[in-house]
């Protein structure tokens, strides 16, 4: 059966959605097997809609368009490359934080469960939303279930660490939702892949741009307005951080992709110092602090803020390579951070503390756990062989072609996360076993090897041959390339667009036909003789 004869998408968003009311009338096993049963459909369904996903077809893809208020609101759903993979990561973490759930959350179960169902329709609702106001109803309506699970089930301090999550995303997104008004006014649309063809006069670009970014800037989060991250994450439970740290973070980062970038172009190149300017800052201090930190949720969330600086500053070097880098750096610090939450919980569970000095030598009693914490560490760390190092390499490599001295310091960030995290695993895995209850701690159970072995092997399998994660955005990327590439930052650099090296490897691209950068080619080498023709 075709995929896009039956309205797919609105499956995935509808299905969690009965399944969290139906949660709320069944006991607490029943709602823990019927979550477990709805997100593994879930993600049965994501794996068909890759498999039936044509990477050379048309941009956007399972397209479904129901008109419910005129221009200003309708059912409009469809994907591209981009939006499919994030919908992976939502669909493929999910069952996880079930699972890890089971035993560690045992009162008002029903509603627990509920609440991941509802947050899990909503984060696909919001990267396949192709209608204004309906991405803007999905992305601030997710910021409910996850105000209730820090809320009622997380640590001592989650009535606070809750407000000031909810109050900190919900403020940066009032002004988002004027400007959306405002651009469906002026355009007379508010379908998205027709906003990516209007241009905003230049002075609008620039207001509408602060607007967005306000939004954004607090979901990714950057430094300054990152500091509801630490308290949201050390509060919340550990499927909780996996969730805030697994998706909800990129929402940030795919809202730079999908309205910034492309609807705002001139405003994004004029605002390009202050994108770099707070990505070197939050690199470094962020690094800094993770690095004194003696909890490890809240060096794993201030990791993440420094993650995420290396993020915006590949989104905004105008170029392939950096764009890219950047969404597979979102797809690996998903994985890989959510994974290290998991990994901080499972002994947490056992301990009910996440002082990093109360542990120490857990290789010895707890060898598959030490095994695959390392894993996770190095793919943190970006150890070639690992997801990590590829978006890092690329998203780095994207930069130094706009800004070498951003690149000189977003690279520290790297070499500074190395220390914080072989720090943090030598003092938890290896030395002396000076307590005696983290001495006789039980390994990894059958569940437990269960929840972070899926997340060992995709994190390797991104690492051996990305080319699987990149084939799907490439053609989308390039497309958002050929839309900012006229107000491309005037670049430090020393590479030369005419220089001896870099044509020598842009022939050799050519070459491959209508491969990786084929397209890319064709229109650079139209690009070149409509000037030649202008000359004459």
């Amino acid at each position: 059966m075709n995929a896009g004869a039956i309205p797919i998408l609105s499956i995935m968003i509808l299905l969690p959605v009965l399944a969290a009311i139906a949660c709320l009338f069944v006991r607490h096993e029943g709602a823990r097997i019927l979550a477990l049963t709805v997100t593994l459909a879930e993600l049965l369904l994501g794996i068909w809609l890759w498999a039936s996903f044509d990477v050379n077809g048309a941009q956007w893809q399972f397209v479904e368009s129901v008109n419910l208020f005129g221009e200003f609101l309708g059912w409009k759903l469809g994907i591209d490359g981009i939006s499919l993979l994030l919908i992976m990561l939502s669909v493929f973490l999910m069952p996880i934080c079930i699972g890890a759930s089971w035993n560690a959350i045992q009162t008002r179960v029903g509603e627990y469960m509920a609440a991941f169902l509802l947050m899990e329709a909503l984060m696909i609702g919001v990267f396949a939303a192709q209608d204004l106001m309906l991405f803007y109803i999905f992305f601030e309506a997710g910021l409910i279930p996850m105000y209730l699970i820090i809320g009622i089930w997380g640590g001592d301090n989650r009535i606070y660490a809750s407000y000031k999550f909810f109050l900190y995303t919900l403020l940066g997104s009032v002004v988002m939702l004027i400007a959306m008004l405002w651009m469906i006014q002026t355009a007379g649309t508010g379908y998205i892949p027709d906003l990516h063809k209007y241009d905003f006069s230049a002075q609008a670009q620039t207001w509408l741009w602060l607007a967005f970014f306000a939004s954004f800037a607090v979901k990714m989060p950057m430094w300054p307005v990152h500091t509801w991250l630490p308290d949201a994450h050390v509060q919340a439970p550990t499927a909780g951080s996996v969730i805030l740290a697994g998706v909800l973070l990129k929402m940030g980062g795919y809202g730079f992709l999908r309205f910034s970038l492309p609807m705002f172009p001139e405003a994004s190149a004029q605002f390009v110092w202050l994108i770099y300017g707070l990505s070197m800052v939050a690199v470094v201090y962020t690094s800094l602090v993770a690095l004194v930190q003696n909890d490890m949720k809240k060096l794993i969330a201030y990791s993440s803020v420094a993650h995420m600086a290396i993020v915006t500053v590949g989104l905004f070097a105008f170029n392939q390579q950096g764009l890219e880098g950047s969404i597979i750096i979102m797809l690996s610090h998903g994985l890989v951070s959510g994974a290290l939450f998991l990994c901080v919980g499972v002994i947490y569970d056992r301990l009910h503390t996440r002082e990093i000095d109360r542990y120490g030598g857990l290789s010895i009693n707890m060898p598959k756990y030490a095994l695959l914490f390392m894993l996770f560490t190095m793919a943190s760390v970006g150890l070639p062989g690992t997801s990590g190092f590829v978006g890092e390499f690329l998203a780095l490599a994207g930069l130094y072609k706009v800004s070498t001295w951003a690149t000189l310091i977003a690279t520290t960030g790297i070499i500074l996360g190395a220390g914080y995290m072989l720090y943090l695993y030598r003092r938890v895995a290896f030395g002396a076993q000076v307590n005696a209850d983290a001495a006789a701690m039980k390994d990894l159970s059958g569940r437990e090897m269960w929840l972070l072995a899926p997340i060992a092997a995709v994190v390797m399998w991104m690492g051996v041959y990305p080319e699987s994660f990149l084939a799907p955005i490439r053609k989308d990327v390039s497309m958002i390339v050929e839309r900012i590439e006229r107000a491309t930052p005037v670049s430090d650099s020393k590479i030369k667009e005419n220089d001896k090296t870099t044509k020598k490897f842009r022939v050799k691209d050519d070459a491959h036909g209508s491969g990786h950068s084929g397209g890319h080619s064709k229109r650079a080498k139209s690009a070149e003789e409509e000037k030649t023709g202008s000359g004459h």
